[in-house]
């Protein structure tokens, strides 16, 4: 008994503090509507007086909002827009190279011989990537992109890392069906012994040699990027301060371990991968329309006319 009458008092009070917590979420559930009002809106005039602050508020946020910033999500630099919404080649500047830590190289003591031109400089024992030379080369690169799938050449994306598989699929995706990806691993073998691994079938009826390989991560990729080079197909890679930028036909001097520098070049070539997909597409356009031209004029007679006339 003495235990239930200790405890009376402690009960007492939780059942007050409940009842109290209650009349204040009911007292905020009836003033919701209005903050400056304490008591809920009981007549139509207390409904129209809201309206009308409400409409006054409105007028001057549209009034001072064209004096203040008109920065927005939309319009400023997000990490994700690397990924979904890249920088066409005409886009890309310096300063989004930057953004992505492209100018960061390896340690100094790991520097390739061969990367000296691609070097600005070295700060607190790592070297510094000169995007100088990054840019005009990763426009040439886009160039070369859009040439290769605007005369319906095929690219491959490979990015065997695991940050960098789902860039390689979206710039394949970007692309359509010209590109593919490597996200896993590169088979040896797959372009020096096509017979045995795709059978030859396969081999012979498709288009299993790829017009242009594009390396994320070339320095792992060694073996793919030899098979290329028997093949002779042209290749172009990141390459890190540590790799010998020979070892891919059009190199990109860039920090090849950063996720938003791959996704940042590599949206850049998907983009102008793109671009030679729509020029790709208008130039069909363009032929079957002359083709159909050149059927009427042919069932009317005029052939010769038409041809001049092209």
């Amino acid at each position: 008994m003495s235990t239930k009458a200790g405890l009376r008092p402690w009960l007492s009070a939780t059942r007050c503090m409940r009842r109290s917590q209650l009349s204040v979420l009911q007292h905020r559930r009836n003033v919701f509507t209005s903050s400056d009002q304490p008591f809920p809106l009981q007549s139509p005039d207390d409904w129209q007086s809201l309206q009308d602050r409400r409409i006054r508020f409105k007028m001057l946020v549209d009034l001072f909002s064209e004096h203040g910033s008109n920065v927005t999500r939309d319009n400023t630099f997000q990490p994700h827009h690397q990924l979904h919404r890249p920088l066409a080649p005409s886009e890309a500047t310096l300063s989004a190279l930057i953004a992505a830590g492209a100018h960061f190289g390896h340690a100094k003591s790991l520097l390739n011989p061969n990367f000296m031109p691609y070097a600005y400089g070295v700060r607190a024992g790592i070297t510094i990537i000169d995007l100088d030379s990054t840019l005009p080369l990763l426009r040439r690169a886009a160039n070369l992109t859009r040439a290769v799938v605007a005369r319906d050449g095929t690219v491959v994306f490979v990015g065997t890392r695991p940050d960098l598989r789902a860039v390689v699929r979206k710039a394949a995706e970007r692309i359509g069906p010209q590109a593919f990806h490597v996200g896993e691993r590169w088979l040896p073998g797959t372009l020096t012994n096509k017979l045995q691994l795709f059978g030859s079938d396969v081999a012979r009826g498709q288009r299993v040699t790829p017009d242009l390989v594009i390396f994320l991560n070339p320095l792992a990729n060694i073996h793919a990027i030899r098979e290329c080079a028997i093949q002779h197909i042209p290749t172009i890679g990141i390459v890190d301060s540590n790799v010998d930028p020979r070892v891919v036909m059009y190199a990109i001097p860039a920090n090849d371990e950063s996720p938003r520098a791959a996704e940042l070049i590599a949206g850049v070539l998907s983009i102008a991968g793109r671009e030679g997909r729509v020029l790709r597409d208008r130039e069909v356009q363009i032929k079957e329309l002359r083709q159909s031209r050149y059927m009427r004029a042919q069932e009317r007679g005029t052939t010769r006319y038409v041809a001049d006339r092209d």
